[in-house]
């Protein structure tokens, strides 16, 4: 049974709490983007490097790793029931690692998806490698597919170029991890930067668009959405993790605060090696902020 763990005043902000392969049956809505972060299988005892502290790279329960089949099973479940909650012309976008990239990029192949791109998220600021045996880990890939081999997708390339300095947008992006105003009600361990969603949604979605995130932990997708002007549905089993969303959209609803933020992630996610804004930049891209 489909629980509404929260719902923002304006409609454009759900959340479902439970297990996305049992609630994701219960519902014929389709969507226009899916972004999924899911679990990286890397909760493996080992340590790390944060803030200048060790700390282990446990994340929880749900990030325990199986072995190759489990894993390939479970990637290729949730992404074809993905697959029937987005619409004939959407696409979906996919985080991961070397842990459970390629299981996920084969479950895409699997399942008919066409493979638009793998983006590379080079981290500017990556935490240090304590063990100093191998190259640094500095960076996340995101895969870019639409559901139909043979149907248009939507692509903001303009925009895309804009942002870029006039420049084709490439498949490398230089974006950094999460900052500290981006914690003010808590941190996900495998948070992702604002930076990031951002340029995901408008690179791929219209104002207004419905965006899935069958694995939201702190909503990054959804306050992303909300930013944007675009609207949200994430799924969310960990009650804390739902509880630090709900915080999260409602500290936007102070619009001081939603300003200041949009305009840290123009900052960082619009041009990440300038210090000048680009003279044929629009001011506002046509959003709400």
């Amino acid at each position: 049974m489909m629980k509404t763990h929260y719902k923002s005043s304006n409609r454009d902000f759900t959340l479902l709490e439970g297990d996305c392969i049992k609630l994701l049956p219960l519902f014929n809505f389709k969507f226009d983007m899916i972004f999924a972060d899911p679990p990286y299988f890397l909760s493996n005892d080992g340590i790390s490097v944060q803030s200048g502290k060790i700390v282990s790279v446990n994340k929880g329960e749900w990030d325990k790793g199986g072995n190759a089949e489990t894993v390939n099973t479970f990637n290729l479940q949730w992404i074809s029931l993905c697959r029937e909650k987005l619409k004939d012309n959407g696409t979906i976008w996919i985080s991961g690692t070397y842990h459970n990239i390629f299981s996920v990029a084969n479950a895409l192949q699997q399942l008919d998806f066409r493979i638009l791109n793998v983006i590379t998220w080079a981290k500017t600021n990556p935490p240090s490698n304590i063990s100093c045996r191998f190259f640094t880990y500095s960076t996340e890939f995101v895969i870019w597919a639409r559901k139909y081999k043979t149907k248009p997708h939507y692509y903001n390339y303009e925009l895309m170029k804009i942002i870029n300095g006039g420049k084709q947008m490439t498949d490398v992006w230089h974006l950094p991890a999460i900052a500290r105003w981006e914690k003010s009600c808590g941190k996900h361990p495998t948070q992702k930067p604002l930076s990031l969603l951002v340029r995901i949604i408008l690179a791929s979605t219209k104002p207004n668009s419905w965006i899935l995130d069958p694995f939201a932990g702190s909503s990054t997708t959804g306050i992303a959405a909300s930013l944007t002007g675009r609207r949200f549905l994430g799924i969310e089993q960990d009650s804390n993790f739902l509880t630090l969303s709900k915080a999260r959209r409602e500290e936007i609803d102070d619009n001081d605060l939603r300003t200041a933020y949009c305009k840290k992630i123009k900052d960082m996610a619009y041009l990440p090696q300038q210090n000048i804004v680009h003279e044929d930049m629009p001011t506002d891209y046509g959003l709400p902020f």
